[in-house]
């Protein structure tokens, strides 16, 4: 049974359709204090997480950064900018199975991945290639 949705999740999730892309718990909060000042940091936070377990939503991990939130929920890869930090989608389809696969000498039981890749996005090497010119 599907728990009853607070007005404090449906405010989040629209901040996450409105903002699109990955939106970070901070960034997600920003684009709502102004307009609902009673909305706490915690309350986003804890609703986040909350979206995340209940599979409304989709956290993504990343590794030196802070945890992105995001609407597509299907499992998928990400690459993050080295230089602006933003992170995106990655056309390549999910790698199902790839947790048997792992040789696994510290008796860890894998159950799932993400994988975010490193890389430095279109702007960003535009502006780096023009700095140069």
């Amino acid at each position: 049974m599907r728990k009853r949705q607070t007005i404090q999740c449906s405010l989040i999730l629209d901040a996450i359709n409105r903002i699109g892309g990955h939106s970070t718990a901070d960034e997600i909060y920003d684009n709502l204090k102004d307009d609902y000042p009673s909305l706490g940091r915690a309350t986003v936070y804890r609703n986040l997480n909350k979206l995340a377990e209940e599979g409304q939503i989709r956290r993504v991990c990343v590794p030196g950064g802070a945890d992105c939130f995001e609407k597509m929920c299907s499992r998928h890869y990400h690459v993050k900018c080295m230089e602006c930090g933003e992170i995106h989608d990655v056309d390549m389809g999910y790698m199902e199975g790839l947790e048997d696969r792992i040789r696994n000498l510290d008796g860890y039981e894998i159950l799932s991945h993400d994988i975010v890749f490193s890389g430095i996005c279109p702007k960003c090497r535009k502006k780096n290639h023009s700095s140069f010119d």
